[in-house]
């Protein structure tokens, strides 16, 4: 009986056999994708050494999952790996997440390397503050690392309760000199400073409420730890100027709302934040209007419109303190699962401008195709997004389920 247990788990692994029972009570699956990434930029970069106009990317995401006691407990366990053509520093693997979660009668416990997820608007997340942005995956700031955690969910009448204990600190990752997408000077992340001085052994802590009533989805919270977004502080090292990052103890308060009102979403993020040097409030809302069965079709339309407000202005280490952005969702409910999305950004401070255009459709079973584009338009040295003026590009991705 071993030896089949053995066969079996060899079998999936090298994927020659489907996931099944490995006995009564335990079942285990693999699953996950690779894929290739290619992109390919419009005009020349602006920056030395960023000598290339297109770049390619090879990633691999499994995940192996166990359950037993019947679904009490489960254990996932997510790799990731990518391979860049010119970036070494995108070059890397992370744990996205190895957890243990055990089920009771109301509450969860859920231990190990995880992603949570916080937020309602399309354009701009505010309150997701958990995990760290994995800032060389992409620029848009919605790849994360897997983040060491212990977490109870409480689920009462009232609402579900998140406490975290976050025993350990993941920086932020950085385009490297031969990267595209970054600004004019390198960030030295082995040179990172702190303001604890438990450094990225600080354990960090939050609470959580999350409630649906009627046709309102809510949440708030509360986190206490180190800040996930870096100050970016100009050093002289070696004869070379570069960016040192630094990372501040904070306190940030967060809300986020959405109402889902017949065609219509209603979306708020709201944050206020405290930290050594400033204490700020910023805002992300807006609404998605859905025109269903367009055309006497299957197809949906939306449109969407959010704005994008910081209390520091033009003073914020944020690229979004006083945006607009307009866009519109085209999803046709088709077996292959087609959509479109198509977002303009205006930046009322800088009169700069950005287009995002992504789209994606499945191909049998296993296979699916995206293309997406970034566009920008930043000609004040001011604006944050002045370090992209120069890498519009079109990215094809091709991936394959497992």
């Amino acid at each position: 009986m071993a030896d089949q247990k053995a066969l079996l788990s060899a079998l999936v692994a090298a994927g020659l056999a489907t996931a099944q029972p490995l006995q009564a009570e335990t079942y285990f699956e693999i699953s996950g994708k690779v894929a290739a990434e290619l992109r390919g930029f419009t005009q020349d970069a602006q920056f030395a050494d960023q000598d290339h106009d297109s770049n390619l990317s090879l990633i691999a995401e499994p995940e192996f999952y166990w359950e037993w006691n019947d679904g009490i407990d489960s254990l996932t366990f997510t790799p990731y790996l990518r391979v860049d053509e010119n970036d070494s520093e995108r070059t890397h693997g992370d744990i996205r997440e190895l957890s243990w979660v055990h089920v009771g009668e109301d509450w969860e416990l859920r231990t190990g390397i995880r992603k949570v997820f916080w937020g309602v608007t399309e354009f701009q997340h505010l309150v997701d503050v958990i995990n760290q942005t994995d800032g060389v995956d992409d620029f848009d700031g919605e790849d994360k690392l897997g983040q060491p955690m212990i977490n109870l969910s409480l689920v009462r009448d009232w609402g579900i309760v998140d406490l975290f204990v976050l025993p350990g600190f993941r920086e932020r990752t950085f385009a490297g000199r031969e990267g595209r997408l970054r600004g004019g000077l390198i960030v030295d992340t082995d040179a990172a400073e702190y303001e604890s001085s438990a450094e990225e052994k600080h354990i960090d802590t939050a609470v959580r409420w999350s409630h649906t009533v009627g046709d309102f989805d809510l949440g708030a919270y509360w986190f206490h730890g180190t800040n996930r977004d870096p100050e970016l502080q100009v050093r002289t090292q070696g004869g070379n100027t570069v960016l040192v990052p630094r990372y501040v103890q904070m306190d940030q308060i967060g809300f986020d709302l959405q109402a889902t009102l017949d065609s219509w979403l209603w979306k708020v993020e709201t944050i206020w934040r405290d930290t050594e040097t400033e204490d700020y409030f910023a805002a992300q809302g807006g609404f998605e209007y859905t025109f269903y069965g367009i055309q006497e079709s299957a197809a949906d339309l939306g449109v969407l419109l959010e704005y994008g407000w910081d209390e520091r202005g033009e003073d914020a280490s944020a690229s979004i303190q006083n945006d607009l952005f307009f866009g519109g969702r085209i999803t046709l409910n088709d077996a292959a699962s087609t959509e479109m999305l198509a977002g303009v950004g205006y930046d009322l401070d800088y009169d700069s401008q950005s287009l995002i255009v992504e789209a994606s459709r499945r191909y049998g079973d296993n296979w699916k195709v995206s293309v997406d584009g970034r566009f920008f338009s930043a000609d004040d040295p001011a604006d944050l997004a002045s370090a992209f003026d120069k890498d519009d590009h079109i990215q094809l991705t091709v991936e394959r389920y497992f």
